[in-house]
């Protein structure tokens, strides 16, 4: 078993690698002052707000994902992208949508990395 701090440096790390591809997909819509602490400090928001604070809307928004068959969980994760950037004011996300697809960029790079370190493990 991992040491939780373990966890949460990775959930860190791939949040401000996601962020930061994100960042870069987007140049139009997300603005970090190209400077790599914005995305390291933003990147650590986003774990924090993913850890506290994600659980509790995903349970508010039950019936929503329930009800899409999980799509729902894309406006949840844009939703927290979008907080982070509201808390953290160097990080600029011009809209709504481009949070979404923001979101949409750091799960798939979450998805990337946790599945290269998983095959690792074996």
């Amino acid at each position: 078993m991992t040491h939780p701090f373990y966890r949460f440096l990775m959930r860190w790390l791939v949040s401000s690698l996601g962020l930061w591809v994100a960042a870069g997909l987007l140049s139009n819509s997300i603005n970090y002052q190209d400077r790599i602490g914005v995305i390291l400090i933003a990147g650590l928001l986003l774990a924090i707000v993913n850890i506290l604070i994600k659980p509790i809307v995903v349970i508010l928004a039950l019936p929503a994902i329930v009800f899409t068959l999980g799509l729902f969980m894309v406006v949840v994760n844009g939703l927290m992208v979008l907080l982070v950037s509201k808390l953290y004011a160097p990080l600029e996300i011009t809209n709504f949508w481009a949070a979404i697809l923001a979101g949409m960029i750091i799960g798939l790079v979450n998805y990337l990395v946790s599945a290269i370190l998983e095959e690792r493990k074996t």
